[in-house]
């Protein structure tokens, strides 16, 4: 079994679980540090019905590591929300800071607005690189706040958590403080995750950041503190990943494109670790993996079949009364449901034997970005 990237993956689980317990904000910091508005922004909401999670990385010269990270964990954070926030809506934005733009627009690039597309996410993680670049995190949370399309509901669960090895504060345009205490009045948590030691002299602008944002900080490895477990699951789970595919119906002129986008993040994710294409297998079965926008059953369901015209069906439909089309997709998703089920079977007696493994082998997964994730959800 390969050990790799786990640090990322705990750092941003933690991160997920942390924001929601007031216990965990600010570690390290007294309450004079906070915004003295924070008080009368919004609270935490409970029974969560979405989340709006923006993950904003560094993608300085130094950062391979912690993109990478995010690409073997993504699947990890989604199975974590869906634990989670058992009915909760799940939609993800994704910014990069201090490689690309301009002086001007802090060098801060809006990858991809807020989006229930996570294979559209995945592949824009897999586009990434990086270069040598100023970190202007003020900048990066002023304009997650402003620039993406936040859901303003009452129970919308919004958080931003922004990654990076530099000193939080050298943005003198727009201060960490000053973009913390916007994203706060909009009720946005802000997450911080220093890449590096919490003995660094940096570390503790991070800590600001958290403590102002009312969310978690969290020091993570990178480069060396993800842990990936493979089990004896992994595959049967990623076989079965494959035969989903086959249930999926395209539709429209995005459809058959999207459709090889699928398989096209199936072999990303198996590519990075075994565990990684495992726990997209185990997201895809699960409720928050949704394609409306491109499969004819996750549509029918969102009400969009009623209104589609002839020439927007597969060509295996089209010309057929509604009967015929209904009966067909009824039959896919039957099937579909069946694979999901044994999917999530197999995903609980993967689950524990990683438990497991991690107890026996001693594995440490405290500076992972995954459990910084999960803290702050």
């Amino acid at each position: 079994m390969r050990i790799r990237t786990l640090a990322l993956t705990i750092a941003l689980s933690t991160g997920l679980a942390a924001s929601a317990s007031a216990n965990t904000r600010g570690q390290g910091l007294g309450n004079n540090d906070q915004d003295p508005r924070q008080q009368q922004i919004v609270r935490r909401p409970t029974n969560v019905k979405r989340v709006d999670l923006v993950i904003a990385l560094d993608t300085s010269g130094s950062m391979n590591g912690l993109i990478n990270s995010a690409r073997q964990k993504l699947w990890d954070i989604v199975n974590f929300v869906a634990r989670k926030h058992k009915k909760a809506d799940l939609r993800v934005g994704l910014l990069t800071y201090g490689s690309g733009g301009s002086e001007a627009d802090g060098y801060v690039v809006l990858r991809h607005d807020l989006t229930r597309d996570l294979d559209a996410i995945y592949d824009t993680l897999f586009g990434l690189s990086t270069s040598g670049g100023t970190e202007y995190v003020g900048r990066v949370v002023h304009r997650a706040t402003r620039e993406l399309s936040w859901d303003r509901g009452a129970r919308t669960l919004r958080v931003i958590f922004v990654a990076g090895n530099e000193s939080a504060d050298q943005d003198r345009r727009v201060t960490s403080r000053q973009a913390v205490a916007r994203a706060r009045r909009k009720g946005i948590f802000v997450n911080a995750i220093y890449c590096g030691s919490t003995s660094s002299s940096d570390a503790a602008s991070w800590r600001r950041v958290a403590s102002r944002g009312a969310g978690v900080f969290a020091a993570i490895d990178h480069n060396h503190g993800t842990v990936n477990v493979a089990t004896p699951f992994d595959g049967r789970i990623q076989k079965l990943s494959g035969e989903l595919n086959a249930t999926y119906v395209a539709y429209g002129r995005r459809g058959r494109a999207r459709a090889e986008l699928q398989k096209k993040q199936d072999s990303n994710a198996a590519r990075t670790h075994a565990a990684a294409g495992a726990s997209r297998a185990v997201a895809k079965a699960s409720r928050l993996y949704r394609n409306d926008g491109w499969d004819l059953v996750d549509a029918r369901k969102a009400g969009k079949l009623k209104s589609m015209s002839d020439d927007e069906l597969p060509a295996e439909l089209r010309g057929k009364d509604k009967k015929a089309i209904n009966a067909y997709l009824d039959k896919m998703e039957a099937k579909r449901t069946k694979l999901r089920q044994e999917i999530q079977k197999l995903a609980a007696k993967r689950k524990a034997y990683i438990k497991t493994q991690i107890a026996r082998r001693g594995l440490k997964t405290d500076r992972a970005f995954d459990s910084a994730l999960a803290a702050g959800l």
